[in-house]
């Protein structure tokens, strides 16, 4: 059906964008089913970690020009209704998302596949900024997370270029973990996805937020705020665990509390 496929494979839930005859091009409904999806995937205890993915030839085409009109007179205000709670969602997550990019992510799909935690891509996959090619500025995050991750000259380069970014120069450039044959994509992605969701997941999901601060704060006030943080985990029943398998020379068993 259209929208976003649940499925899920242990502790880890496995969304799909489900829209394959648009190369899952962007809408209003598919990005509100995107956020629901992961609003209904972690509210399960029992998931540990998301793998977010296409179905068919593409991951995502970037926004379906067809469904524009549905954002309204006012664009912005529009895309903050509609769009931002799916990217909200994916950076907020409570527990890791790993992307697995099939085929292209173009414009807002660049966008999307960048939200999450760490992307997997396949051998056919290819990243696109697009927007400058039709008189218009990156969106949809990618200002600020593009530079973030491969630097304020290769940014630029895509960004003003447009050039297609291939899977292998992507990992090269450290935007992609790793590159794999497109039958394997999704196993391997869950593979990845499984061991996250063995980890500390509180302790996971508050490195990327100290991550995302550090962008905004002092060394000094960072170097705080790490503390502050590992205070508050530090009676966690992982945390717990953690040091106990540690003392004991074994392997800790987490159960993401």
């Amino acid at each position: 059906m259209a929208g976003v496929k649940q499925t899920r494979d242990g502790a880890v839930g496995i969304l799909t964008l489900n829209e394959p005859a648009s190369l899952n091009a962007m809408t209003p409904d598919l990005l509100g089913a995107l956020a629901g999806a992961i609003g209904d995937m972690t509210a399960d205890p029992a998931i540990r970690a998301l793998v977010l993915t296409g179905e068919g030839r593409g991951f995502c085409s970037g926004q379906n020009l067809k469904a524009s009109e549905a954002l309204g007179s006012d664009i912005a205000a529009g895309v903050m209704k509609f769009y931002w709670p799916a990217f909200k969602a994916m950076r907020e997550c409570r527990v890791p998302i790993v992307v697995a990019v099939n085929g292209v992510a173009a414009g807002g799909g660049f966008s999307l596949a960048m939200a999450g935690d760490i992307i997997l891509a396949a051998r056919s996959a290819s990243f696109i900024q697009v927007f400058s090619r039709i008189g218009l500025v990156p969106d949809l995050g990618s200002t600020w997370l593009l530079p973030r991750l491969i630097g304020r000259q290769r940014a630029l380069e895509l960004m003003l270029f447009n050039e297609p970014l291939s899977a292998e120069r992507a990992m090269e450039w450290g935007l992609v973990r790793q590159v794999v044959d497109d039958a394997q994509l999704l196993e391997e992605a869950v593979k990845l996805a499984q061991r996250l969701a063995q980890g500390p997941t509180r302790a996971l999901v508050a490195t990327r937020a100290l991550i995302e601060e550090s962008e905004h704060a002092s060394y000094a006030a960072q170097f705080r705020k790490e503390i502050e943080t590992q205070a508050e985990l530090r009676q966690s029943a992982d945390a717990l665990e953690g040091r106990n398998a540690f003392v004991e020379k074994r392997k800790a068993q987490f159960s993401g509390r």
